[in-house]
């Protein structure tokens, strides 16, 4: 036996939609794009790799970056943006501390869409969401089929978009501060009309369709082909971690297991309002989702799948208190479905 460090149920409720920003750039004057960390001054020779495609931005407005002429191995396909104001200048043959060396630029190019590390959850202005008590499951932390993609105004980047499928899905895309949704009603965009190509190579292409979910009780993800890539992109060579439990579960959507036991199939439609607060639940989060669960006939042969919405608890508690936390918002809610079922609102 072992303690639960998480608990899961099944049941029906309503899903949001979500603002995704992707966090790197490639700008010249971001220190963590240069080998040395810091950003090229004046007698230092800078370097882009001959055999890659670097995409370069943001040289703050109005300056002018004063640079040794020497700029070696640049690259046979890319291109160098300059910002309003910004451009180079001659070397003007004074010296700073620390300069007269080589920079090379970083290699952009394993920057996967599908690396959960490179997006953040945002609002609507492009300002970062506090952390709280909802968490995503693994495959929800890129981009899902209904969800609005801000890459930041007045930076470049690049991203690898290779993929098990030929059309990424997106609800809008907000590139240089420029929204697509689609381009009529019903109709998709197979690419920005304003995207540079070589801001994303690979495979895949970006189909933006314009539309929500059309189900009050929320819209899977749409990750589950390319959720390999999520699980290689967060976990490397380690894997997952060890876990303390004999027999852990895996959530639906997620790289790794978690100690705890999945709770009873419902339908319900419930609102969880206020249980956040409650000091008995202190340190748990939730993750809510919409996803497949597959069926099977005399639990062998395999008749497709049903949609239901799986929630995730997990506590922070340590020791004997581990997992109690979760499981005892678990009992609760199952408690609440048993009492009010489909007559709880949204």
């Amino acid at each position: 036996a072992c303690s639960l460090g998480a608990a899961a149920l099944w049941c029906y409720t309503a899903a949001m939609a979500a603002y995704k920003q992707w966090i790197p750039n490639t700008n010249f004057e971001t220190a963590s794009n240069w080998d040395k960390e810091r950003v090229p001054c004046a007698s230092d020779v800078i370097r882009f790799e001959k055999n890659k495609v670097s995409v370069l931005g943001g040289w703050q407005r109005g300056r002018s970056n004063a640079l040794n002429p020497f700029l070696q191995f640049l690259p046979l396909n890319g291109e160098l943006l300059l910002a309003p104001g910004a451009g180079f200048a001659a070397f003007d043959g004074s010296w700073d501390a620390g300069c007269g060396t080589v920079l090379r630029f970083a290699d952009a190019e394993q920057r996967s869409w599908f690396d959960p590390a490179l997006w953040q959850d945002v609002s609507p202005a492009g300002d970062q969401e506090p952390a709280g008590h909802i968490f995503s499951v693994d495959e929800e932390r890129v981009p899902c089929q209904y969800d609005d993609v801000i890459f930041q105004p007045e930076t470049s980047f690049r991203v690898n978009l290779d993929s098990s499928r030929q059309a990424i899905r997106l609800r809008s895309i907000s590139l240089m501060g420029q929204v697509t949704r689609s381009r009529g009603e019903g109709e998709t965009s197979s690419a920005p009309p304003h995207c540079i190509p070589r801001e994303f190579h690979g495979n895949g292409t970006l189909q933006v369709t314009g539309t929500r979910c059309p189900h009050s009780s929320g819209c899977a993800c749409g990750n589950t082909q390319d959720g390999h890539r999520i699980c290689a992109s967060l976990l490397g060579a380690a894997g997952c971690p060890a876990l303390p439990c004999q027999s852990p579960l895996r959530p639906l959507g997620h790289c790794c297991g978690v100690c705890g036991e999945w709770g009873p199939g419902v339908s319900w439609r419930g609102s969880q309002r206020g249980r956040k607060t409650c000091p008995k639940y202190e340190g748990v989060q939730m993750a809510i989702s919409k996803v497949h669960r597959a069926q099977t006939f005399l639990g062998l042969l395999p008749r497709g799948s049903t949609p239901v919405i799986q929630i995730v608890l997990v506590d922070g508690g340590a020791g004997e208190q581990a997992g109690t936390a979760a499981q005892q918002l678990a009992a609760d809610l199952v408690g609440d479905i048993a009492q009010h079922g489909n007559s709880a609102i949204l």
